[in-house]
């Protein structure tokens, strides 16, 4: 289990529990209440903890679907394979499942990373054991126009 889905048990538990106990305070309809609210929010975070895998997925399809006309566009002879983090195996909790890998053909031992988002698509990192000027594809920060946030 990945730390943060620890933090949120331990958030919405700590909630559900206040709201039981306040609601054992309270008498009659409003007692009810108490219990009704804590039994929606319990029912919420299930819901969300079982859809938000799969709402990953269509993230994740949806920005390869994005990515892959900007690699036509910028690569219009090669020949690459788009590589995903498998977020819901075990093993892989601590990778960001929206970095996108690449690896062209013609260069095989290295993956590139990219970002996408709504309205741009940067590369980020690579991963290799080649020095810097041995790579083919590393595009450089003008051409991806980076604003960076941090």
């Amino acid at each position: 289990m990945h730390p943060t889905e620890v933090i949120e048990f331990i958030v919405v538990g700590g909630i559900v529990a206040v709201t039981i106990i306040i609601s054992f305070i309270l008498k009659g309809k409003w007692r009810k209440l108490g219990w009704a609210i804590a039994l929606a929010l319990l029912l919420a975070y299930c819901v969300f903890f079982i859809v938000r895998p799969y709402w990953i997925d269509t993230q994740i399809e949806t920005k390869v679907e994005m990515l892959e006309p900007h690699l036509e566009q910028q690569y219009p002879n090669e020949d690459w394979m788009i590589t995903t983090v498998p977020h819901r195996e075990d093993g892989y909790a601590h990778l960001n499942p929206y970095y996108i890998g690449v690896v062209f053909e013609s260069e095989p031992d290295v993956t590139y990373h990219y970002w996408v988002d709504k309205n741009n698509i940067y590369q980020i990192s690579y991963s290799t054991n080649k020095s810097l000027d041995e790579l083919k594809y590393k595009e450089s920060e003008e051409a991806n126009d980076l604003t960076r946030l941090w």
